[in-house]
């Protein structure tokens, strides 16, 4: 581990993901608290349970997750990281909007984004073939934690 000018921790080789740099948070909170009043084809509507999970904040969590973060890239300017950076905040905006849940143009552009970040590595031998390319696997963050979601 290295110390950086930000005085952050950093491993040698690791690039870091959008969600340990930052988040368009007031827009995240924004599209949770609306996704809490949708009353049509919202799975809320099929029963309201005691701690809802706003799937706008696990759409982001999860996307930002996967997503590198611009200060990773030496070859960019400080300006230029903060201009990428806008540019996935609006990508990760549009993504978390209830709307464009089955908007393929929007989840395009969100998946071109994470395999964009993973190009640089080859997926591993038991990766998933899905329409003749191999992908990394992604596990379910809710999988085997027991709790609200098991």
């Amino acid at each position: 581990m290295i110390f950086d000018e930000d005085r952050r921790w950093r491993v040698a080789g690791h690039k870091p993901k959008l969600i340990e740099v930052a988040l368009p948070l007031a827009a995240i909170n924004a599209e949770a608290a609306r996704e809490k009043s949708i009353r049509h084809g919202h799975p809320s509507t099929l029963h309201l349970w005691w701690a809802r999970r706003p799937l706008a904040a696990a759409r982001a969590v999860i996307w930002a997750s996967l997503v590198d973060d611009p200060s990773g890239d030496d070859s960019l300017s400080p300006a230029e990281q903060e201009v990428e950076r806008k540019r996935l905040f609006g990508i990760l905006e549009r993504l978390v909007r209830w709307e464009n849940s089955n908007d393929e143009r929007v989840l395009a552009e969100a998946r071109a984004e994470i395999a964009r970040c993973f190009a640089h590595a080859p997926p591993p031998p038991d990766s998933r073939s899905v329409r003749g390319r191999r992908h990394h696997r992604i596990g379910s963050p809710a999988a085997g934690l027991g709790g609200a979601f098991g």
